[in-house]
């Protein structure tokens, strides 16, 4: 809206207007953000020896080996009121991934704390997660 405001419109925006060069440098900059942030996806792997998730393009990957797991379950949850909204929170409940929705696989570890990883598919993620856990144990 400032840049049509301005820049098209040539109305100056407030008491020390910014230029129109750092207004076009600005909607650019932020335009570049937005679409870097919606190409973020929220991806978790079960192996035979750990889960891991992360925000695919935005950071590393936490691997979480199958031996500190205590307990799984899904779990049904609020994101904004329970972890302060969506990406990568750490609160008092533990650690979450979230990218959306309301439902996920909460972890808890043996070393104490917790991992939330939401998921579409919670009931899956869960079903190969114990799969694993089961088949790490028996080994």
């Amino acid at each position: 809206m400032l840049l049509i405001w301005q820049v098209i419109l040539g109305h100056r925006w407030g008491a020390r207007p910014m230029s129109n060069a750092g207004v076009m440098g600005w909607t650019v900059f932020l335009w570049l953000v937005y679409f870097r942030l919606v190409t973020v996806r929220l991806v978790s792997r079960v192996g035979p020896s750990e889960v891991s998730v992360g925000m695919r393009g935005l950071c590393r990957e936490r691997h979480i080996p199958l031996k500190e797991i205590k307990s799984a379950k899904v779990v049904t949850y609020d994101a904004a009121r329970d972890y302060g909204g969506y990406g990568i929170r750490t609160t008092r409940r533990g650690k979450a991934y979230i990218a959306g929705g309301k439902r996920g696989v909460r972890l808890e570890l043996l070393k104490g704390g917790a991992v939330l990883i939401g998921s579409a598919r919670p009931e899956e993620l869960l079903a190969a997660i114990n799969r694993h856990v089961s088949t790490a144990s028996t080994a």
